[in-house]
C-alpha cells in the first residue's frame, strides 16, 4: 500500500436539500425522497428524446473518467486494505472506457424507431418500435467491482435518456465519497446524483418508485430489494452471485483450464461474482491440476506477501467468514499453492485448493468469494451435469475441453446466466452479449443493446393507413365479416 492510499480518509459530507439547485450527494432519506422526486418530475416535463444530449452525458463520463483514473484507484485500494491498481485498470477502467466508446457508436441508430414487420392481413397499416427513455433509474453499486458496476449501468442508463440516482455500498465508503465528489463535478444533480449511506439507506432507496432499479449483489439481499420494490411495481434488475462452476472435460489441456481458472479465481483474490467457484474434474486429473496451480501461483504471484499484483480481502468480517468455512474442514484436504499464510491483520488470503468438501459444506452451499478453489471429482459427464443441475442455477459456467460433443452437451444440458467454451470471466467484457442471471443468480440482463433496452420503454406503435378494410370488422355482422372469420379461422 502506498502512502497516497493511507491519505484518502472519509470526511463527513454536508447535506442540505435545495429545491431550485437539487442535490448531487445524498446523505438523509428526507433529502433522497426529495431529489427523487425532483429528478421524477424533470423525466416527466423534459424527457431526453434528443442524441446530442445523450451522447453529452456519456461524453462527461468518460472525461470524468479519464481526468480522475489514479484518484478513484487509490479509493478503491484504500477500502480493500490493498489493490492493485493494474487490476483496477484491467477489471474496471478498461471495460468502463471501452463500454461508453461502444454506446457512443451505436446509440443513436438504437434510439430511432424502428420498422417492424406485420402480418398480411392487416396491410398497408405498419407496425414499429419506439425506443422511449423509461425515466429515472436506481442503481445499487456492489462493494467488489465498484467503478465498473457503477460506469456500466450509468452507460445504459444515460444512452436510453434517463436520469440516474446511485446508491453506493457502504462497505467501501473511501470509493463512494470519492466517487459521488467526482460525479458531483461533471454532471448535474438533474441528471446524476449519488446517494451515500448505511443499510437503512439503501432499504429506503430500494422503496423509492423508480422507472427501474437494478441491484448487483448477494441473491439474500436481491430478495430484499425485490420485495421492497414491489409495493410499487418497480422493475428490477438483479445482477446475484451464487457458485459458477467450471466443468474440465476428459482429455482437455490441463495446462490451459488451469491457467484461466487460477487467473479468475485471483483476479481480485476472488472477489468476483463470476469467478470460478469450484472445479467439477475426474479423479486422474486431481494431482496434476494441484501440481500446475502451485506452479502457475509462482510464476504469477512470487512472494505474495509482497506481491504488488495480488488484492486483499476488502474487510475482517468477510475475512473470518472464509476462513470459518476452511476451519470446519480437515486440513488433510486443503492444500496451500503457497508457503504464504493469512494474515488477519493485512487481510491477505493466500489461495487454497480443497479436495472433495462435501457438497452440505458451507464452503459447497455459500458462493466462496475468495481464492479458496474446491476439486469436486466426478466419474461421467452425466454425473457432472447433474451436479450442476442439482443445485441453483449459475450466474456463469465454465467449460473445458476440445470435444466439440462433450462440450454441446454441457451448453445444452445446463442452464446459466452465461456461458465461456475454455475461458473464464471475459463473456461479461463483450458489449455484444447481455450479461445476467437466470433464478437464484438473477433477473434480467443488461451491457450493450441489451442494457439499451432494459432502460428504455420499447413502444409497439400500429400506424393505421387511410384505406384498409377493417370497417368489414364492425357490426352488424353480416355475410362478409362471416366469409372473413370462415377465411380467418381454418
Amino acid at each position: 500500500m502506498t502512502a497516497s492510499d493511507q491519505d484518502i480518509q472519509v470526511q463527513p459530507l454536508h447535506s442540505s436539500y435545495d429545491e431550485q439547485e437539487g442535490l448531487s450527494i445524498i446523505k438523509t432519506v428526507a433529502d433522497m425522497q426529495a431529489q427523487f422526486s425532483r429528478l421524477q418530475k424533470l423525466s416527466r416535463t423534459q424527457p431526453i428524446n434528443d442524441w446530442a444530449t445523450r451522447e453529452n452525458q456519456l461524453d462527461n463520463l468518460e472525461i470524468m473518467l479519464s481526468d480522475n483514473q489514479e484518484l478513484l484507484a487509490k479509493a478503491i485500494s484504500a477500502d480493500f486494505g490493498y489493490r492493485s491498481e493494474s487490476e483496477t485498470q484491467f477489471a474496471e477502467l478498461f471495460p468502463s472506457f471501452t463500454g461508453i466508446s461502444y454506446a457512443k457508436k451505436h446509440g443513436k441508430r438504437w434510439m430511432k424507431a424502428q420498422r417492424v414487420s406485420i402480418s398480411a392481413l392487416y396491410m398497408p397499416a405498419h407496425n414499429e418500435i419506439l425506443p422511449q427513455p423509461l425515466g429515472v433509474v436506481g442503481i445499487m453499486v456492489p462493494w467488489n467491482y465498484p467503478l465498473f458496476l457503477a460506469i456500466g449501468p450509468m452507460i445504459d442508463a444515460l444512452t436510453a435518456g434517463n436520469r440516474i440516482m446511485i446508491k453506493m455500498s457502504e462497505a467501501a465508503p473511501q470509493f463512494a465519497q470519492t466517487f459521488a465528489e467526482t460525479i458531483s463535478r461533471y454532471f448535474s444533480p438533474d441528471m446524476v446524483c449519488v446517494v451515500l449511506g448505511e443499510v437503512e439507506i439503501a432499504a429506503a432507496f430500494s422503496a423509492l418508485p423508480f422507472d427501474h432499479l437494478l441491484y448487483t449483489g448477494s441473491t439474500a439481499v436481491g430478495k430484499k430489494v425485490m420485495a421492497a420494490a414491489a409495493p410499487n411495481l418497480t422493475p428490477v434488475t438483479l445482477e446475484l452471485g451464487g457458485k459458477s462452476p467450471v466443468v474440465v472435460l476428459e482429455g482437455a489441456n490441463l495446462e490451459n483450464a488451469v491457467n484461466r481458472v487460477m487467473m479468475g479465481k485471483t483476479l481480485n483474490a476472488g472477489q468476483t461474482c463470476i469467478a470460478p467457484d469450484y472445479v467439477l474434474i475426474q479423479r486422474q486429473y486431481h494431482e496434476e491440476f494441484v501440481r500446475l496451480a502451485r506452479e502457475w501461483m509462482g510464476k504469477h504471484y512470487p512472494n505474495i506477501e509482497e506481491n504488488p499484483d495480488y488484492s486483499r480481502i476488502i474487510n475482517g468480517a468477510q475475512f473470518k467468514r472464509v476462513k470459518g468455512y476452511l476451519e470446519d474442514l480437515s486440513s488433510e484436504g486443503v492444500y496451500r499453492l503457497t508457503d504464504a499464510k493469512s494474515n488477519f491483520e493485512t487481510r491477505l488470503m493466500p489461495p487454497v485448493i480443497v479436495s472433495e468438501p462435501a457438497p452440505e459444506s458451507d464452503l459447497m452451499q455459500n458462493e466462496i468469494f475468495a481464492p479458496v478453489l474446491p476439486l469436486m471429482h466426478y466419474e461421467t459427464l452425466d454425473d457432472a451435469i447433474a451436479f450442476i443441475n442439482d443445485r441453483p442455477r449459475p450466474l456463469a459456467l465454465y467449460v473445458f475441453g476440445d470435444s466439440s460433443h462433450d462440450i454441446d452437451k454441457v451448453r445444452t444440458n445446463t442452464v446459466s446466466g452465461g456461458l465461456c467454451i475454455n475461458e473464464v470471466i471475459m463473456h461479461v467484457a463483450q458489449h455484444d452479449l447481455p450479461f445476467g442471471g437466470v433464478g437464484d443468480s438473477g433477473t434480467g440482463a443488461y451491457h450493450g443493446k441489451a442494457g439499451f433496452e432494459r432502460f428504455s420503454h420499447m413502444k409497439p406503435i400500429f400506424i393505421q393507413s387511410k384505406l384498409n378494410g377493417l370497417n368489414i370488422l364492425l357490426p352488424p355482422y353480416g355475410g362478409l365479416f362471416k366469409k372473413a372469420m370462415a377465411l380467418f379461422l381454418k
